[in-house]
This record gives C-alpha cells, structure tokens and sequence, in this order.
C-alpha cells in the first residue's frame, strides 16, 4: 500500500510566557489581561504580512512538537468522561496541528505580529496565518457539541 507523504515547513516562530505544559492556558482560560504574545515570520516569508493589517483577528496554525504520544481517547480534567480527541482541542492528536484564534494587536518590528490569546509553548514553530473571517468562521447558530451546558451526555461505555 503506498502512503501519500508530505511536508509541512514553518514559516515562522512564536514567542509566549509559557515555558512548559503546565503554564500553558487551556480551554480558553487566559490569565486576564491575555498576556501580549509575538508571531516572528521568517525573511522570506514576511512579504505575504502585505494587508495583514485592518484584521482584529487571525488564526494561527503551529506544531505542537512538545507533546507526548497521541492519544485517541482520554478523559479530560474537567469532565468524567471519556472523549474522542476529534472532538476536543487537546495537544495529544495523530497530526500535532495546534490552531489558535488570536487578537492582533498590531506590528512590533516588519517581520514580528503582536497577538494576544495564544496557548502554546515558548519557541512554538508557526506553519501559517489566516485572516479570522466572522462571516465565514463563525456561522451563526453554531453549537459546541458535548461541551454546551445543556448537552445529555451519554453514559460511559
């Protein structure tokens, strides 16, 4: 059986106050204010920063290289359940693609993005930068699934 390859390359690094796993804020739960962060392109990637500025919002994608083995199932800490990591935002996933959606706060040097609301590791490699599109990433009436508060949950299995 051939196994399609590819290559996913950063173009960037992501600097935090989060030195290990344990500090890293998680489910959305930011220290307040949500420390100032910074998104440093590199050299021959800053020209695609052209009209980047006007958006209030991006969504960054990084490698999580730092996390343990995958883990398909598992618990997590604020739910006696068992999930499938599909339907959760844990770091533990087959592909380690972490996806934040950040408030860009505006340029600290040509090549360096100041955002707020990012939840990875210190030295994070960056592998890309959308523009936030509340008329396309946000659709109205969305739910949250097993995580909205009046979700039946099953029982455990």
């Amino acid at each position: 059986m051939a196994t399609d390859r590819f290559v996913v390359s950063p173009i960037g690094e992501l600097s935090t106050p989060f030195r290990t796993l344990d500090e890293c804020p998680r489910n959305g739960r930011q220290p307040n204010p949500a420390p100032l962060c910074h998104a440093r392109v590199y050299p021959e990637f800053v020209a695609g920063l052209q009209s980047i500025e006007g958006f209030s919002h991006l969504i960054l994608l990084y490698w999580l290289d730092r996390i343990r083995q995958p883990e398909l199932v598992f618990t997590p800490p604020f739910d006696g359940q068992p999930r499938g990591v599909f339907a959760t935002r844990a770091p533990r996933r087959p592909n380690p693609i972490g996806l934040a959606v950040v408030a860009f706060v505006g340029f600290a040097a040509p090549d360096t993005l100041m955002v707020r609301y990012l939840d990875c590791l210190d030295g994070t490699k960056l592998i890309d930068i959308k523009p936030f599109l509340p008329t396309t990433d946000c659709e109205p009436g969305a739910t949250m699934g097993w995580l909205e508060p009046h979700a039946t949950r099953p029982p455990p299995h």
